[in-house]
């Protein structure tokens, strides 16, 4: 009964129209060159900056400097921008899907009544 309900939540969601916009803001950002370009070059350089750190050696300054130009260039894009704001609009959706579950955690706790499914 748990992994039914569960599973229709989950179908909820993705019909929600904070997933779906950030969907259609995912799909919009891959599909921008310059964006994906940018984004590109900045996994590289957490990738080499990561290998540094487990070598024991420390990224230099001249590495945080290029990840931070590269940072405040895909800020700047309008498709991550969006991105950006859809991310939030679904984590608070999320953060109130979690409440409720919380909620009804705790009145499901407290009921003397035991549903079978």
């Amino acid at each position: 009964m748990i992994e039914e309900r569960a599973k229709d939540l989950g179908r909820l969601i993705g019909q929600s129209k904070e997933y779906q916009e950030m969907k259609r803001a995912n799909d919009a950002l891959g599909a921008d060159d310059e964006a994906v370009k940018l984004l590109k070059a900045m996994e590289q350089l957490r990738a080499d900056a990561q290998q540094m750190i487990q070598r024991g050696e420390r990224p230099n300054a001249e590495m945080e400097q290029q990840l931070d130009a590269l940072l405040q260039k895909v800020q700047v894009q309008p498709a991550y921008q969006r991105l950006i704001s859809a991310q939030e609009n679904f984590d608070k959706l999320m953060a109130r899907v979690n409440e409720w579950i919380l909620d009804g955690i705790e009145k499901g706790a407290a009921s003397p009544i035991i549903m079978l499914g």
